[in-house]
């Protein structure tokens, strides 16, 4: 057997530079680089194995540098997104803290279903100097480091404590993070000495290697019997989730619609499977879903799950779907979506799924008053959504007018980056995605933080697109230093930071539970009350920015936004547009529900109120059985 004697970091750069994917027969890299930060745990382990690899050329594995190691695992669950999970990042961080700060960053990805290999350094394996700095000694065992945190968040988990144990190891992590079903954060725990130990390797384990990512077919009696239950309805209605977009699924997805006349609404994963403006898109549903939407959901007798994984934002936790007859079929690639609220099972890829339906019904179509009641429901959204376009706020704007000026100003092709606050909401109802990739919402995890770190990755995955990042205040402030990531690598992305002074989502929702929007706002304490509750803080986010690399521009108005953005439109470099909003600006009307707890007992009366209204909300609710 041919041999070539390497460290264990060195064998793993190069058995990564040689991974590819493939589907419907496009190859690309699995792997295409490495984000870092270097400390005392990688430095001299995968730290010299890259730079070996850059100097000599033996490996082709580019290296960037994060500012926060979270942030280079949302930059490369970001850049999967973009790339229907075909693709993604390998992220290395030194021992204790360095490699901690990438869980949030790994429960992210797992819960999103988005591929993501991780690389924490560990402790010694051989324990020679015991303890080291930033090992947690534990009690139980000489074996536990922080890095067993990151089982409860990874799909695959392993230690590899001996050289040879990389093997079978990286095999195992590159089919997981290939797999359809399986994918999510991958971790490899890398001990020191182990990254630095020399191992006489295979050499066929470096050969080229393509993991084919396959389209399950659909089982013929199983696409009967949901086409049986499709044709038997009267009212169905159609959720696209992410799996849709995923599969590639939006053509016949369209085809099947305007075949048919099913409805489809979307979740935030699957806007844009339907060009808004389609006949039968009906926009987003659940919690902050539509008006079509939510209305032709509470009629439905037959719901149709398309790579949806049902949260409770999508059923409104379990009150939107309120037939009392109503039955789910679910194509879903895995299993577990497929037979969620006891429905009728069609375990497939969506794309081949849904002609096997189309093909099962094609002498079928819904009644057509339910068409036109589609239209006219269709219709009425539009309006409530212009009113929320065109509300005239003042002094300040309020958000919906940003986003209606930010629809405007942008093409089809340019992709809107978000993930927590009172935006994703906002944007639910409001946005208007012609494309599949345009709006990228993270709303899995909502992970405060993510969307300057995601505008590098989505930038990285397709430099063709303009990326817009939206962000609030509070997700600024939980992390923005990405910004010098997209400066430093030459990255052009726009990004809108609305500043309202405090947490408008939380505070609102806050009110509306009887907490009367208590430590939701971004004030100095008072000497008076002793509460957060007193002036504004002088905070100049603008100045951070440009502090940052950025250039900015600043808007006041919503005719002044507009102007900014077709500057930051025209620019080459990463451009910030600093808007104020007002914090208790009007939001888009409610129509669904979100179930958030409120205190059964209490002294106050805002509470004792609420609570009222959360027990009504209740009796609606209920198990799909």
């Amino acid at each position: 057997m041919n041999t070539v004697r390497l460290t264990t970091a060195q064998a793993l750069v190069r058995f990564l530079a040689n991974q590819y994917s493939e589907r419907d027969g496009q190859e690309q890299r699995l792997i295409p680089g490495v984000w870092g930060i270097f400390g005392h745990g990688n430095v001299a382990g995968i730290g010299q194995a890259l730079l070996q690899a850059a100097t000599t050329g033996e490996a082709d594995l580019p290296y960037y540098l994060a500012r926060n190691e979270q942030g280079m695992v949302h930059a490369s669950v970001a850049y999967a997104k973009m790339r229907d999970r075909l693709a993604t990042f390998a992220c290395t961080a030194s021992t204790g803290p360095g490699s901690t700060n990438m869980i949030t960053g790994a429960a992210l990805a797992t819960t999103n279903r988005l591929p993501v290999l991780l690389l924490p350094s560990d402790m010694f394996a051989t324990r020679a100097a015991d303890p080291v700095l930033q090992q947690l000694e534990d009690t139980r065992g000489g074996d536990v480091t922080v890095n067993d945190t990151f089982r409860a968040v990874s799909k695959y988990f392993d230690r590899i404590s001996r050289p040879e144990q990389l093997i079978p190891a990286a095999l195992a992590a590159m089919r997981v993070l290939t797999d359809p079903v399986e994918t999510g954060a991958v971790t490899l725990a890398m001990p020191q000495d182990v990254q630095a130990e020399a191992y006489d390797w295979p050499v066929s384990f470096f050969r080229r290697r393509v993991w084919h990512v396959g389209r399950p077919v659909p089982e013929p009696a199983a696409v009967e019997r949901a086409a049986a239950l499709i044709r038997n309805a009267k009212k169905p209605l159609i959720v696209a989730g992410g799996g849709t977009v995923y599969s590639g699924a939006e053509t016949v997805l369209r085809a099947f619609t305007e075949g048919t006349g099913i409805p489809v609404a979307d979740t935030h994963a699957g806007k844009g499977a339907v060009p808004w403006d389609h006949p039968y898109a009906v926009g987003g549903i659940g919690s902050t879903g539509s008006y079509a939407a939510n209305e032709l959901a509470r009629e439905a007798d037959v719901v149709l799950g398309i790579g949806t994984r049902y949260s409770d934002f999508t059923t409104a936790s379990h009150t939107v779907f309120a037939n009392p007859d109503v039955t789910f079929v679910n194509l879903n690639v895995a299993r577990l979506d497929a037979v969620k609220h006891s429905a009728e099972p069609l375990v497939a890829d969506a794309r081949l799924g849904i002609q096997a339906l189309a093909a099962a019904l094609k002498d079928w179509e819904v009644a057509p008053e339910y068409r036109r009641h589609t239209r006219e429901l269709i219709a009425r959204t539009r309006e409530i959504e212009e009113a929320c376009f065109s509300v005239g706020h003042g002094p300040l704007p309020a958000q919906t007018e940003i986003l209606g000026a930010l629809n405007d100003v942008l093409d089809d092709r340019a992709v809107v980056i978000n993930a927590a606050g009172s935006m994703p909401g906002d944007l639910q109802q409001l946005w208007r995605a012609r494309d599949p990739k345009a709006y990228h919402v993270e709303y899995a995890y909502s992970c405060m933080g993510y969307e300057v770190a995601a505008g590098v990755g989505a930038k990285m995955a397709d430099p063709t697109r303009q990326v817009v990042v939206l962000v609030g205040d509070g997700s600024y402030l939980m992390m923005a230093q990405e910004i010098v990531t997209m400066v430093s690598e030459g990255l052009k992305v726009i990004i809108v930071l609305i500043q309202n002074h405090g947490f408008a989502s939380i505070g609102a929702l806050s009110e509306s539970l009887g907490s009367q929007r208590f430590g939701t706002k971004y004030r100095y304490r008072n000497d008076d009350s002793g509460q957060l509750d007193g002036d504004v803080l002088p905070v100049d986010l603008a100045a951070n920015a440009s502090s940052l690399g950025a250039d900015v521009l600043h808007a006041t108005s919503v005719d002044e936004f507009r102007t900014a953005m077709e500057k930051a439109k025209a620019a080459t470099h990463t451009t910030v547009v600093h808007v104020e909003t007002d914090l208790y600006g009007p939001n888009p009307p409610g129509h669904g529900w979100w179930d958030v707890p409120v205190s059964e007992v209490s002294a106050l009366d805002t509470t004792r109120s609420a609570y009222d209204t959360y027990a009504a909300h209740k009796q609606t609710q209920r198990h799909y059985l």
